[in-house]
């Protein structure tokens, strides 16, 4: 069975960072683009980052140039990198894989970022 377990998340002040990772089982990893996203209260979920199985990254503008997306095929394991991180960052992050049938998601980590 598919599973997506997210961690990392926490609290953290303004300009501080934070390293999500998701760890998958019950898939093969490198055949699925995974991506990163995000809900905060009140809102729609919203694409963060995602990587290709070939390693080619995509970012939201609010967070290029801060965040950072990475694979590691052996460990089957998708991090995110958050660094300067801003109050408007405060949300729940999903992870998400997205395979040739099917796409799947963890059930989210918060991250809470304090001014």
């Amino acid at each position: 069975q598919a599973q997506l377990v997210e961690s990392g998340g926490g609290l953290v002040q303004a300009g501080g960072s934070l390293r999500l990772s998701c760890a998958a089982s019950g898939i093969i990893f490198s055949i699925h683009n995974m991506g990163w996203y995000r809900q905060a209260p009140g809102k729609q979920r919203e694409l963060v980052a995602t990587i290709t199985t070939g390693g080619t990254t995509n970012y939201a503008g609010s967070v290029k140039f801060r965040f950072t997306i990475s694979r590691d095929n052996a460990k089957n394991t998708v991090y995110l990198q958050m660094n300067s991180l801003k109050p408007e960052d405060t949300a729940v992050y999903y992870c998400n894989a997205k395979g040739p049938f099917m796409d799947y998601w963890g059930k989210g980590t918060l991250v809470t970022v304090t001014s």
